[in-house]
């Protein structure tokens, strides 16, 4: 009888790597606590939910180290990138989807796969036997987070994250507004146009500032000195930095022109993205922010064409939790003081949808390989998997270890390639194309079947 695979936790990691193993021949049990244990972010039961933007960001593969890791996901017959681009929204050259249908599509995919069983139940131990994957994510419950802390002998890193409002769309003033993706980015008409657009002048926008920096905030509890994570920063946070933070940041102008006054140069500019397909929700880009619900209401709404604004969803924070993979992980993803536990997503310090679901992808076909005796080579380093997972379990300094997305800084250099600006554009394709290879050919030694 074939040993099952047992994951904790049902987010993008742990339903990407129930998929790659489910498709090997291995039976799984995913283990979710949602809906009868809530958290603070997630609003249904459903597996794969998205519970902060609902984008995947660059889909570029062969300029993005973010768009090269959907490609190398699309290669390795990934469900959460197959289910993305089935629910893709137009979103320029970004992959943005529609959040509910997406996470209900994951959901009836795993649901319906014959080596797949969703059990509703919350783990609170390691458990001893067995082969496990702990990819219950940022939000893992108190209970297990403390047997993680208890098995590892040392204190749970963290840090806080945001998410943004949500606007329904009707109640957005399109005589101020308008629809336009920086620089006409896409190749179709939607593409071009999907963005909304709110323009501030300079006395609009210091104002803006001034109530941000005096808005009601939400504090954090006595003992929680976790930091941020840069690329989730609240809005406030960033105009802490400085005044301008938030105009050379998510404000910008840049590529940009005013469809109601395309002679004036707007000093900032508000974008929202499509929430869904029927356009009636908008997110407000960069827009994470832990003010309080009343004093959101009122900042927000200082917003040229967002006066009378209504929200589907405001902003909040919350901590998120991840472990120290350099000193706990080895290059399998298991944890070295119990090796029939793996660990994926971002409890492991990836940051990121894509990031999470790929060392989901990651840690379910080492699994099958560990579990039906095969030996795997070590993920090449020039890959973007490889390059992640490289940084998680090794690569990275212990001492200063952070949450990270992917990047072309962790890849190996490029011989003989150009280093600096001008070289970028040559040296980013020569990543790309390097990485398509190898991975390809790390891919051949374990077969999955087609879904």
């Amino acid at each position: 009888m074939t040993q099952t695979l047992n994951i904790i936790g049902g987010g993008m990691a742990g339903s990407e790597a129930a998929w790659q193993a489910a498709n090997a021949g291995v039976p799984v049990v995913i283990h979710e606590m949602r809906p009868k244990v809530a958290t603070f972010a997630h609003r249904t039961g459903n597996l794969g939910e998205m519970v902060c933007s609902n984008s995947f960001r660059s889909d570029d593969h062969e300029q993005n180290a973010v768009g090269l890791l959907h490609w190398e996901m699309r290669a390795a017959g990934g469900l959460i990138m197959q289910m993305a681009q089935k629910h893709r929204l137009p979103a320029g050259g970004a992959l943005a989807v529609d959040r509910d249908p997406f996470a209900e599509s994951v959901t009836a995919a795993l649901k319906s796969h014959p080596l797949i069983t969703v059990s509703y139940d919350e783990i609170t131990d390691l458990p001893d036997d067995g082969m496990w994957i702990v990819a219950t994510g940022p939000l893992t419950s108190g209970t297990l987070a403390e047997a993680i802390r208890t098995e590892t002998g040392a204190e749970a890193l963290a840090f806080f994250d945001a998410i943004a409002p949500i606007v329904y769309a009707d109640s957005i003033n399109m005589d101020v507004a308008w629809m336009q993706s920086r620089y006409d980015k896409g190749e179709t008409e939607d593409e071009r146009t999907a963005y909304l657009n709110c323009p501030m002048t300079k006395d609009q926008y210091e104002a803006f500032i001034d109530a941000l920096l005096e808005a009601d905030k939400t504090e954090f509890k006595e003992g929680e000195t976790a930091g941020y994570f840069d690329g989730c920063l609240p809005i406030e946070v960033m105009a802490e930095r400085g005044r301008e933070t938030l105009r050379f940041g998510p404000m910008k102008p840049v590529g940009l022109t005013n469809a109601h006054d395309p002679q004036n140069k707007a000093y900032a500019v508000v974008q929202l993205r499509r929430d869904n397909a029927l356009g009636t929700l908008f997110n407000i880009v960069g827009f994470q922010t832990k003010m309080k619900y009343g004093a959101q209401k009122a900042v927000f709404k200082m917003i040229p064409g967002l006066e009378d604004a209504e929200f589907a969803r405001l902003g909040g924070i919350h901590r998120n939790t991840f472990i120290n993979s350099p000193t706990l992980l080895d290059d399998q993803m298991r944890l070295r003081s119990k090796p029939n536990v793996r660990f994926a997503g971002q409890i492991t310090g990836v940051e990121g949808y894509v990031e999470s679901a790929a060392m989901g992808l990651l840690a379910g076909r080492m699994a099958v390989a560990e579990m039906t005796g095969q030996t795997l080579a070590p993920v090449p380093d020039t890959t973007a998997m490889g390059a992640l997972v490289t940084h998680i379990t090794g690569g990275a300094d212990a001492k200063t270890f952070q949450p990270m997305n992917v990047n072309f800084g962790l890849f190996p250099p490029l011989e003989g390639m150009k280093s600096g600006r001008r070289g970028r554009k040559e040296r980013y394709k020569g990543y790309t194309d390097r990485a398509k290879v190898d991975w390809q050919n790390w891919l051949a030694q374990l077969s999955l079947d087609a879904a």
